[in-house]
């Protein structure tokens, strides 16, 4: 080669040296479309591998424009199969994931050959859409082309079925692994807890011979997303025991069990091991720790966390947490103002937000404001949900307008739900409107003939008319049908211990001991009868 040639080519090849350490070093988007317009001057941006690579930032990452990099996509002369897996992979992640079902078909009609990384992402898309039928068309297609001996695309469906219901399906697929892997037994793990297979969710963590934070983390989700909470507590004291520090992942499902409890101590430990172990202080973190706070009523606490969180850096899933708790513990006028500053702030209101609107309306009895918050849902482009007429309804009946609540009631786009007839009922009984009372106890049983709570409600309608024989009559119509009047129970929480009681408790270890503080008390609430009236019914008896 001439040195001349080699002079012309040295630039050629310091240019693209410079290319690559500037596109590795890259941090955002508009440093990446410098980068860009230069390859372009240099014509470079079609060329492996400053493509890809601008394609990759553009895509995937955290500080990626999915938008750019699908018109960078579409303008590449002839996109590689690597190009391609990068597309499909950032619509399965994207709020679009039926773009990746869509680039795949695309892909085979110009007959680019999918490989092993493009089935995991077509598979994690099905899941995202919680569309069984389309990944078992997926998985038909990893069959007939020979890929579902690998391991990583098996996970990959095992979690597309256990994300989509489909506990059998995700079982057999795991049975077939030849070498399962951690992440074989995490997947199956995590399928059986989305699938509510709490049982079978446990069974496979008891046979697993290694676990990791992501074991222990499914698990304790699996408990809370089936509402048993003081499991999930008491497995992540198992973790701790057995030294595996949590993570974000596993603490926000444990703050969720604490809110769900109104274990405020218990809560308040799992927010000292977040400090102590200087978990990183994330938004999504920061939202449940203020979300448990206000759920249990420690609202001081849930302010102070959430003030201590930059406003910048806020979503509408904290703002909802803190309104919401202002809301359900009264603050009327605070979640409303919280409320307004959310709107200086240009954060958007999604439906959440109009509903905690609405339970600052309930417990303030706020009717004007109800309507301008229910009115505002279909002016912002949403719909009103079963929810938010529940709020409503109650709203209007609180404040005696029972006529009006059972209009909307009979007038609203959708089926009335338990919750929307409970709360006329209830308006009905305060405000004494017995015969209507009676029309919406009725249709309760109908909606729910194996609801104890709806036959006892019908009941007390009668009792409170006096009307004795039929509510006699609604108990007799309770025991033939079989249906059942199960207690009702409730926590307290002493020194960070959880205690369970339900009506006329007797297993509690320090059962004799609570009856004789409860009797004492009771005695101390009776008023001393006065002598003179003991006398005066002595006299009226004999």
């Amino acid at each position: 080669m001439s040195n001349a040639s080699l002079r012309t080519k040295a630039p050629i090849l310091i240019n693209q040296a410079c290319f690559l350490a500037l596109l590795e070093r890259c941090k955002s988007m508009p440093e990446l479309k410098q980068i860009h317009a230069l390859l372009i001057t240099f014509g470079l941006s079609d060329h492996h591998p400053f493509a890809s690579k601008v394609l990759s930032f553009s895509a995937v990452s955290s500080s990626g424009d999915i938008v750019y990099a699908n018109q960078f996509f579409l303008r590449l002369s002839d996109p590689t199969i690597f190009n391609y897996n990068t597309m499909i992979r950032a619509y399965s992640n994207s709020k679009n994931p039926n773009k990746s079902v869509s680039l795949f078909v695309d892909m085979l009609r110009v007959g680019v050959l999918p490989d092993y990384l493009t089935y995991p992402f077509l598979a994690k898309a099905s899941a995202r859409l919680s569309e069984l039928r389309l990944g078992g068309c997926i998985h038909g297609v990893i069959l007939r082309n020979g890929f579902v001996s690998d391991r990583f695309v098996s996970n990959s469906l095992i979690h597309m079925y256990g994300s989509c219901g489909d506990a059998r399906s995700a079982r057999k697929l795991f049975d077939e692994i030849p070498t399962r892997n951690l992440v074989s037994w995490n997947t199956m793990l995590d399928g059986y807890a989305k699938c509510g297979k709490l049982d079978l969710m446990k069974e496979v963590f008891d046979l697993m011979l290694e676990r990791d934070v992501v074991s222990w983390s499914s698990l304790v989700d699996g408990y809370v997303k089936g509402g048993e909470y003081m499991e999930a507590l008491a497995v992540f004291d198992g973790m701790k025991a057995e030294g595996q520090k949590a993570n974000e992942v596993t603490l926000v499902s444990v703050l969720c069990a604490c809110a769900h409890l109104g274990a405020l101590e218990q809560g308040r430990l799992m927010h000292r091991y977040i400090v102590e172990n200087r978990l990183p202080s994330t938004l999504v973190l920061t939202t449940s720790i203020v979300d448990m706070y206000a759920k249990c009523g420690a609202i001081d606490e849930a302010l102070f966390v959430f003030h201590g969180f930059p406003k910048r850096k806020t979503d509408v899933l904290i703002w909802n947490a803190i309104i919401g708790g202002l809301a359900t513990h009264g603050f009327v006028q605070e979640s409303l103002e919280m409320y307004v500053e959310m709107q200086s702030l240009g954060v958007r209101p999604d439906e959440i937000t109009y509903l905690c609107l609405l339970s600052a309306c309930v417990h303030g009895g706020l009717v004007k404001k109800a309507w301008y918050f229910f009115d505002s849902l279909s002016k912002n482009g949403m719909t009103a949900k079963a929810e938010h007429y529940a709020c409503m309804i109650d709203v209007l009946a609180r404040a005696g307008l029972l006529l009006e609540a059972y209009k909307l009631v009979s007038q609203m786009p959708i089926e009335p739900t338990a919750s929307m007839l409970g709360a006329l009922l209830n308006g009905c009984i305060h405000h004494g409107d017995l015969n209507l009372a009676e029309v919406v106890g009725k249709k309760l049983i109908e909606l729910e003939p194996d609801h104890d709570g709806r036959y006892v409600g019908l009941s007390n309608v009668y009792a409170i008319g006096r009307r004795w024989a039929e509510a006699r009559t609604m108990r007799e119509v309770m025991e033939t049908r079989g249906v059942k009047k199960f207690p009702g129970f409730s926590f307290v929480e002493i020194g960070g211990t959880l205690h369970r009681f339900i009506a006329h408790e007797k297993m509690h270890p320090k059962c004799e001991h609570i009856y004789m503080i409860l009797d004492a008390i009771i005695t101390q609430m009776r008023p001393a009868t006065d002598t003179e009236t003991q006398e005066l019914i002595l006299n009226l008896t004999f």
